[in-house]
């Protein structure tokens, strides 16, 4: 369990996140995503990455248990820092990142897939942005990769999901297949931008990137900032309160620090 990768022999390094129940990362997990990627860019050997998942889901975002069972804004603070690391870390992999996902991708796996280069997903996949309903806001930035401006706006301000099938249509999907199919569709997909000359696609990566109209990390950086605002205004305690079941926003008050 946790991040593994493992190197192909076709060039293809495969990625996987793995932490039940529902792959809502820790802290160190989202880390980890960065350090997996960070290898990939620096070893020569590695032609492309697939990102996917095990599990009942691609990823449920942050584990906001672990943050509510914490005290004070450590937990906080290194989600923030973490998401940061793991967002960045796939959109800067020096070689294509294609994501593959299944089921419910949500919140920072709406991060790491609207950062990659290529999206396949599975009949049962949705994503969606529900920070709002925890007093968060983060990844709008990365669901604009994905959906254009107005409906990112109604399913940031709803907390909607949208099916895998709807975004084919968007384009920010390439293909969606059965569950049973998609590492096959991830993989040959990936296994062809890996027969490419490697180092050519390496500068088409970074050409790309510098051309891209949005700075994906300056942007979600910004975002970040007001989540840090309502969580000193005791308003995002309140919210998570209610998802995990404890009573931080009280102790909160009950101690003067809120």
């Amino acid at each position: 369990m946790g991040i593994t990768s493992e190197l192909r022999g076709d060039g293809v390094r495969v990625v996987t996140m793995e932490h039940p129940p529902v792959n809502a990362l820790p802290v160190q997990g989202w880390y980890d995503v960065a350090a997996a990627l960070d290898e990939a860019s620096r070893d020569q050997a590695t032609h492309v990455v697939v990102l996917r998942a095990e599990g009942r889901g691609f990823n449920a975002g942050v584990d906001i248990k672990e943050m509510q069972h914490s005290t004070g804004f450590d937990a906080l603070i290194g989600a923030n820092k973490g998401c940061y690391a793991a967002f960045k870390a796939v959109y800067e992999c020096a070689v294509p990142v294609v994501a593959a996902v299944h089921g419910h991708c949500l919140g920072g796996g709406v991060g790491l897939v609207g950062n990659a280069d290529c999206v396949v997903a599975s009949e049962d996949a949705y994503f969606g942005v529900p920070e709002v309903d925890q007093g968060a806001l983060g990844a709008a930035t990365h669901m604009a990769r994905l959906v254009p401006q107005h409906l990112m706006r109604t399913l940031y301000f709803t907390a909607r999901t949208i099916k895998a099938a709807e975004l084919v249509q968007h384009g920010s999907v390439l293909e969606v297949v059965p569950r049973e199919r998609l590492d096959d569709a991830a993989l040959a997909v990936a296994g062809e931008i890996a027969a490419k000359d490697t180092r050519v696609i390496r500068a088409a990566k970074e050409a790309l990137n510098d051309i891209d109209p949005v700075d994906v990390n300056k942007s979600y950086r910004f975002e970040q900032g007001f989540t840090m605002e309502l969580n000193l205004a005791g308003v995002a305690d309140e919210l998570r309160d209610g998802f995990a079941g404890t009573d931080k926003a009280g102790q909160r008050a009950g101690t003067g620090r809120r």
